[in-house]
């Protein structure tokens, strides 16, 4: 148990609840977009562990431009993770970093993914949460598995066939005790070329007795991350929300990282409490997200667009998050 421990701590991607019984939740999160734009869903494969030890296994189903959600619920006993890969099967749907097969009653079929954009991983910072990875008493630990890639497969959705193939995906991860009780979290990769995607999020952090607001962003742009992060010597400075706006701009050594994400009708979903998914949060995947990248050492803008199809969270006390 303790190696597949470890071997999950520096793959993200893998399941990490080997052994955990009570208070634990995990799920992955695949978006998908297909090429016309007219389907965007989230399918949310997890595990839930709560305090008294009851569990279970589920998919969620967020149809994003339809405005509904299912919580299809299985038996823990269904959930089958590989400890040497990132695969997992969970009642017979496969979910892995290159596709998933879906069984459902109202959607099935099987979807490809590739030329898949990690963030980047190394020894003392794998993945997102860089040397944050290595605390154990987190309250909830985030992974990306991909920033943008291409998807190639069909979909029947309650009963009527999809192509997805020549649209866009994004996946990432959670997995600890519980959400955070305040966040704004924001993604999209449509914007007016393909290969850019923007993923970006601030929360309120619980730290040894008191907390912390953290921040976690990322710009794939011509090919390379542009990272702002809270352990990268990047700053934040605005964070905001009203009813209509989240406003975020962050700063790092050459690039200052304006965002403004424009709030567009959301659907209800499950979210973890104590590892059980008691919780009810509200998601978008239809809002629009207007960047701009400015480049200290040329003094001046060098990427400005606007993003569709933008998955957007607004949870919590969101006043513990605004500054300055």
């Amino acid at each position: 148990m303790y190696i597949n421990k470890l071997k999950a701590l520096f793959n993200p991607e893998r399941y990490h609840g080997w052994g955990k019984k009570r208070t634990y939740f995990e799920g992955w999160y695949y978006k998908i977009v297909n090429a016309d734009e007219t389907k965007a869903f989230a399918i949310i494969p997890g595990v839930a562990f709560g305090e008294s030890g009851d569990s279970h296994s589920f998919i969620q189903v967020l149809d994003g431009k339809n405005l509904s959600a299912e919580y299809h619920k299985f038996s823990i006993d269904e959930f089958n993770a590989d400890s040497d890969s990132f695969r997992v099967d969970l009642a017979g749907n496969i979910f892995s970093s290159d596709k998933i097969v879906l069984k459902l009653d109202n959607l099935n079929g099987e979807l490809s993914f590739s030329g898949n954009v990690p963030w980047p991983s190394s020894y003392f910072s794998p993945g997102i949460m860089g040397p944050y990875s290595f605390v154990p008493f987190m309250e909830c630990y985030h992974g990306i598995l991909s920033m943008d890639h291409t998807i190639s497969g069909k979909l029947i959705i309650r009963g009527r066939e999809f192509d997805f193939t020549g649209g866009r995906g994004y996946m990432e991860k959670d997995w600890g005790k519980s959400f955070p009780s305040a966040y704004f979290w924001m993604q999209s990769n449509h914007f007016s070329k393909k290969g850019v995607s923007i993923k970006a999020s601030v929360a309120k952090i619980p730290w040894l007795g008191s907390s912390f607001v953290g921040f976690i962003a990322g710009l794939y742009l011509d090919g390379k991350l542009i990272q702002f992060t809270t352990y990268n010597s990047s700053g934040i400075l605005k964070s905001y929300a009203d009813e209509e706006k989240v406003e975020l701009t962050f700063d790092n050594k050459k690039y200052t990282l304006e965002i403004i994400a424009h709030r567009d009708h959301a659907t209800e979903l499950a979210s973890p409490i104590q590892g059980f998914m008691d919780g009810r949060i509200s998601e978008s995947m239809t809002s629009q997200i207007s960047l701009k990248l400015f480049d200290k050492d040329l003094k001046k803008v060098i990427f400005e667009d606007m993003g569709r199809n933008c998955g957007l969270e607004v949870a919590g006390e969101i006043n513990d998050l605004f500054f300055p």
